[in-house]
């Protein structure tokens, strides 16, 4: 027995190269959208472990024995919301997340008496804007039929504690 060796049919040479550049734009795609989702997830992390923090903030400071109600004076929202975005009650310092500002954060009494409430929300409202689109959340994705996608992405982050 004779050894062989393996020939290419002449119509096949060249098709494997031809099936990566048409598969590899839409591998490239797939990681592209994999990292923007996993960095909206990191976001909206970072954003529900900062209303957590200022919920905790304003909880522990918020409640008034005399009136046994929670009271939320402009300098306790003021604070509350710099500690949702720098992580301090001053307002100095890198903001947990990048673009947040104080004026996307809520603070409001809560409760079932809405007379004497004794539960204090932080809601955080954050706009996504994925590094696909230029970072700047007015561009918007070409559909193939109908409108257009846009590639901002609403997060929100909302935190309910009891003032003690």
């Amino acid at each position: 027995m004779g050894l062989h060796t393996f020939r290419q049919p002449k119509g096949q040479q060249g098709m494997a190269i031809v099936e990566f550049t048409i598969v590899l734009p839409l591998l490239l795609l797939l990681l592209l959208t994999l990292g923007e989702f996993g960095r909206m997830l990191y976001q909206y992390n970072s954003l529900l472990q900062a209303s957590r923090d200022a919920g905790r903030f304003v909880a522990s400071q918020a409640w008034n024995s005399t009136l046994g109600a929670v009271t939320l004076s402009s300098t306790l929202k003021t604070q509350t919301q710099n500690v949702a975005v720098y992580g301090v009650p001053a307002s100095t310092g890198v903001a947990v997340v990048s673009g947040l500002k104080t004026t996307d954060v809520a603070v409001v009494p809560e409760g079932t008496d809405p007379v004497h409430p004794d539960h204090v929300r932080v809601t955080i409202t954050y706009t996504f804007c994925p590094v696909i689109g230029g970072g700047n959340c007015t561009g918007a994705i070409p559909a193939l039929f109908g409108n257009q996608i846009a590639l901002s992405i609403p997060l929100v982050a909302t935190t309910v504690m009891r003032a003690l």
